[in-house]
């Protein structure tokens, strides 16, 4: 991902936040304001010559939300958060 464009990785940054805050809000219980901290922190604005910057992509906003929620392993103990509800996928 380091071939993006400044404003290519600003929008990616502000859709996994946006989707990350639906989640937490939807099922993590978090208020709006609670929610849109809680994207900031999982989601850091990395200056260009971070290295790595932007490995927080390779899983989407579902994936880290259910882990923050239910912890490492929440697939096993909750299979049916596996796979990204409806609505979160309705997001886009």
């Amino acid at each position: 991902m380091a071939d993006w464009s400044e404003d290519e990785y600003i929008q990616y940054l502000r859709d996994e936040r946006r989707r990350y805050e639906w989640v937490m809000q939807r099922h993590g219980g978090l208020d709006a304001v609670q929610a849109a901290v809680a994207a900031a922190t999982r989601y850091p604005f990395e200056p260009a010559e971070t290295p790595y910057r932007g490995l927080v992509f390779h899983d989407e906003a579902w994936h880290w939300a259910m882990r923050d929620i239910h912890g490492d392993q929440y697939w096993v103990s909750h299979p049916n958060l596996v796979t990204p509800s409806a609505e979160y996928e309705a997001l886009g």
